[in-house]
């Protein structure tokens, strides 16, 4: 079945799930930041089948999540790095592990424990509003249009109700 592209859709969610939305690209991110730079440390890690970990990793260079740099020039052999925008995904992934620990995690505790370097804790991720800090919870947000929802849907994103005023 042909998977359907979300990368124009005007909406951020959809195109980082278009981006990002297999069951390997997640997990690949993962061992990235828990310090896997070559293709043999995220085949034997995840194993995962060679043809389908290359298609991720070589989509995660071309979207610019990793860096693909050369550490053996015979045969020639790189490793992978995160870049900016791939080390910026972290909160993402962060928040996705604080969801699981709660709803999924063994009666025996969480699999993995984030511990924050700077302050010596260990930590869990939490998602706050940038401008007072309080904890985003659901019930307290709404949804407005913003200046890059496309001019010609307005119209019928405003009549559903679900969006407040535009920005």
């Amino acid at each position: 079945m042909k998977r359907t592209s979300f990368a124009n859709w005007p909406c951020t969610v959809a195109r980082t799930v278009d981006l990002l939305g297999d069951w390997w690209t997640p997990l690949i991110l993962r061992e990235a930041f828990y310090g896997a730079k070559r293709f043999d440390d995220f085949e034997s890690t995840l194993g995962l089948s060679r043809n389908i970990l290359t298609q991720r990793l070589n989509r995660l260079v071309e979207t610019g999540l990793l860096t693909k740099v050369p550490y053996q020039e015979r045969p020639v052999r790189h490793e992978y790095r995160l870049t900016d925008q791939g080390r910026d995904f972290f909160p993402v992934l962060a928040a996705m592990m604080a969801w699981g620990d709660r709803y999924l995690a063994p009666e025996s505790g969480e699999p993995v424990v984030l511990h924050h370097n700077a302050c010596d804790h260990d930590t869990h991720a939490e998602v706050v509003c940038a401008h007072c800090r309080e904890p985003l919870r659901h019930e307290d947000i709404s949804a407005r249009l913003g200046p890059g929802f496309p001019t010609r849907l307005r119209d019928a994103a405003l009549a559903t109700g679900r969006f407040g005023d535009e920005v």
